[in-house]
């Protein structure tokens, strides 16, 4: 399983971005697949998931603002990210859990991309 991240960069405060995760060697209908983001001193923080039935959830911070999404066609999973903060900076990762059922805890995926860097500035 390979996962990489692109579309990071710098935005201003009300901005957009779209974060994409390239999956290869994943079944999607069985794994919940999310995005998590990280910033220097501070614990690595759910952001949203997409669980194996299609069902999504999202952190209070961002619900009604970003939005995850998943291309099964193109192996592509999504983060649109609306109205952005300057609290959203950070490093940015998709992830891939080992169970259908999405969870907060990191230690239930098991694979991780490269992460991908988002600057909100005010």
């Amino acid at each position: 399983v390979q996962l990489a991240e692109s579309g990071g960069g710098s935005v201003q405060a009300g901005g957009s971005l779209r974060l994409s995760c390239s999956v290869s060697g994943y079944t999607y209908n069985r794994h919940c697949m999310g995005w998590f983001r990280q910033v220097p001193g501070k614990d690595r923080e759910g952001v949203a998931s997409i669980d194996s039935g299609g069902g999504t959830t999202y952190a209070d911070s961002v619900k009604g603002r970003f939005t995850i999404s998943l291309d099964a066609g193109k192996n592509i999973l999504y983060l649109q990210m609306n109205r952005m903060k300057p609290e959203d900076t950070a490093m940015y990762y998709c992830a891939a859990s080992r169970f259908g059922d999405c969870s907060w805890d990191a230690s239930t995926y098991s694979r991780w991309g490269q992460g991908t860097q988002v600057t909100v500035s005010s």
